[in-house]
């Protein structure tokens, strides 16, 4: 009898000390609800926080600390109705104070059960707006940060940029000066207009990099053959990598086509050559090499060609690795680089289908890795001599700038078309009705209710069989082109031109 009466003592006496650790608690509200949602304990701590003294509260149901909103949303019920189905309801939001303000809460409700039934629920809050104020301050700094970064780096692109066609620009205004003062020799002339030619292919180059970065560059994948695209731009490659570093080569004969835009290909591989360079101030080799693999892991699975370029140089190191493929990030001297080589290799890549990766290690070189889907088997070759540079017949000229519109119609003289020009959709729609002509030659971007992408829908449905070739040097709406119509990319060459009309469907 005494041991029974000792254990109910200690019993008595555990159950007060508890109820006093929890009356105690100034920080958290514990407290209990019935089944229903009535308050039926309080603590010191739901004082504090909420404001109620326990004669105020006991007997009030919980809801009462819920804003107006969330209280005609049902979200009290709701809580209870989570805590008893899944055993447990968390989480964070407004509450309100007895005298009306306002308190961010963290919130967890338990629901207590005695032989299996439900007899009530436990509720915890605390008070965490101290700490939600902190956070949301941090946040707001490091979003401050990233403004603040962003702009050094645009400062950066701006500075790199401007320094690049700075040259290119003197590059052109010093030949055309030499070009106007009058008789030359012929050697002189010769120099002159390969300097104006180079210079004109590394801006476009340059902007090629600034459209693709900025996503306004028009995409037309088609089945390469990487072999034959390789020896096509190699005296360009040759350029690239200069005297004192040897460019070599391990392309297999088996190695399957790629699917994906030519002339990006051609812009991440001079990219990756240039950078490679770099890396070897005192000489090398980079070598480009080219194998068929088959992944089968996601994202990437099916028959790939993954095109190694490697160099011989310092090694990248390892702080430096994870943030090569950032905009804007180099480490090369101010007017040495723009910081866009690399990040147009990345965003190349993967709006190929594709990924890039790169291996290094300090003193022992690097290899970059672009991975590119496997393009459907390109047609045969043509036989030596290809298509004639020479055309006849009628092209409209649809092109607003009338610099442009001289430019292309020499050059379409030049092969050997007759040009009618006018400068925007509506126009070429009347003129089509009064004259008909052997195809239509269209820049994309263009005034008026019409752009270049919708006359061409308009002219496949009233001229079916009418040939139509689009241009464009920026454009948002030729992303939605998607083969329906070939696009040639300004600036753009005679044979360009030449091998771009040769294709079109007769």
């Amino acid at each position: 009898m005494i041991g029974k009466f000792s254990q109910q003592r200690d019993l008595f006496e555990s159950e007060r000390s508890f109820r006093l650790l929890v009356e105690g608690v100034a920080d958290y509200a514990l407290y209990m609800l019935d089944p229903r949602g009535i308050i039926t304990s309080w603590n010191i701590g739901g004082e504090r926080i909420k404001g109620y003294s326990p004669g105020e509260i006991l007997g009030q149901h919980f809801s009462r600390f819920y804003t107006e909103t969330d209280r005609a949303n049902g979200k009290p019920a709701r809580a209870l109705g989570i805590a008893r189905e899944k055993g447990r309801y968390e989480e964070e939001g407004w509450r309100v104070r007895k005298d009306g303000t306002f308190f961010w809460a963290s919130v967890v409700i338990d629901p207590i059960y005695e032989d299996g039934e439900l007899v009530g629920f436990a509720k915890i809050t605390r008070d965490i707006t101290e700490r939600r104020n902190t956070q949301l301050k941090l946040e707001a700094m490091q979003k401050q940060l990233a403004e603040s970064q962003k702009f050094d780096a645009l400062g950066q692109l701006t500075g790199g940029v401007a320094h690049d066609f700075n040259n290119l620009l003197m590059i052109i205004s010093g030949s055309l000066h030499m070009l106007k003062r009058g008789p030359n020799d012929a050697a002189k002339v010769q120099r002159a207009i390969s300097a104006i030619e180079t210079a004109t292919k590394r801006g476009a180059a340059l902007t090629n990099q600034l459209l693709t970065f900025a996503r306004r560059q028009s995409v037309n994948p088609q089945a390469i053959d990487f072999a034959e695209r390789i020896a096509a731009i190699r005296e360009v490659l040759d350029a690239g990598v200069g005297s004192s570093v040897r460019l070599a080569f391990d392309i297999g004969p088996d190695v399957w086509p790629v699917k994906t835009d030519a002339s990006e290909l051609e812009t991440a591989l001079l990219n990756l050559v240039i950078n490679a360079r770099d890396a070897m101030p005192d000489g090398g080799t980079v070598t480009i090499g080219a194998h068929n693999v088959v992944l089968d892991e996601a994202p990437l699975a099916g028959d790939f060609v993954a095109i190694d370029v490697t160099d011989t140089g310092l090694g990248i190191p390892s702080d430096v690795l994870d943030k090569i493929f950032e905009p804007f990030f180099t480490t090369k001297p101010i007017g040495k680089g723009t910081g866009l080589g690399l990040s147009q290799v990345h965003g190349f890549a993967h709006q190929a289908g594709g990924t890039v990766k790169v291996a290094s290690a300090l003193g022992k070189g690097t290899t970059f890795t672009i991975l590119l889907p496997r393009g459907e088997d390109t047609p045969p070759r043509e036989a030596a001599g290809g298509p004639s540079f020479q055309g006849s017949g009628t092209v409209l000229l649809v092109e607003d700038n009338p610099d442009v519109a001289l430019v292309s119609i020499g050059l379409l003289e030049q092969l050997g078309y007759h040009v009618r020009r006018v400068a925007d959709a509506e126009a070429a729609l009347r003129e089509i009705e009064k004259n008909g002509v052997d195809f239509v030659f269209s820049d994309i971007v263009m005034p008026g209710k019409m752009d270049g992408l919708s006359l061409a829908h308009r002219l496949r449905q009233i001229r079916p069989g009418l040939p139509i070739l689009l241009a464009t040097g920026y454009s948002d709406v030729a992303a939605g082109v998607r083969g329906d119509f070939p696009i040639l990319r300004k600036p753009y060459e005679i044979h360009e031109l030449s091998e771009a009309i040769a294709k079109l469907p007769r």
